[in-house]
């Protein structure tokens, strides 16, 4: 009953520490659960607008406590703990042509049309990056902090958690 009866025609589902979102047939997203399980919120925060806006989404992504949804405009919207990557307002402009997102526990990573990243969120998690650092990149994954892109170039670069990186560097430069 509630959420089970909205749950048809699901095409992806994805889950952070205590919620989940599904898209569904018809890009719109369905949520549940406790968006943030620990206590970092002092007060349940007011999502309301960035839900509204949940409207043809075509993929999204979890950190531990916030979700990004990339619409079929190529934009992004947010939403969660602000230092968790809910909070997307200081690269919002740049978020256009979003691909792919891909997350760290406490960031995201956004693949832009012209295959340069954006990132927000936890800067000890990989979202401290910034807009348009690296470009020519063909593929992101994560492991909890740290960030690895493939190049163009058949390279591969690390950012986030230095514990996470090869050489313990925090941005490292593989060939």
């Amino acid at each position: 009953s509630g959420v089970q009866d909205q749950l048809q025609n699901v095409q992806q589902i994805q889950a952070s520490e205590g919620s989940f979102a599904a898209i569904l047939a018809d890009g719109s997203v369905v949520l549940w659960g406790n968006l943030c399980i620990y206590s970092l919120v002092p007060r349940v925060p007011d999502f309301s607008e960035q839900l509204r806006m949940l409207r043809n989404v075509r993929e999204v992504q979890a950190t531990i406590c916030a979700f990004a949804a990339i619409l079929e405009d190529g934009s992004v919207v947010s939403w969660g703990f602000f230092r968790s990557g809910g909070d997307s307002s200081a690269v919002q402009d740049q978020l256009r042509g979003v691909q792919h997102i891909q997350a760290t526990n406490g960031a995201f990573a956004a693949i832009l049309a012209d295959h340069s990243i954006i990132t927000w969120g936890d800067p000890s998690c990989g979202g401290a990056l910034g807009s348009c650092y690296l470009k020519n990149v063909l593929h992101i994954e994560a492991t909890g902090r740290t960030f690895a892109a493939i190049l163009a170039d058949g390279s591969m670069v690390t950012w986030g958690d230095p514990s996470e990186s090869p050489d313990g560097s925090t941005i490292l430069q593989h060939r």
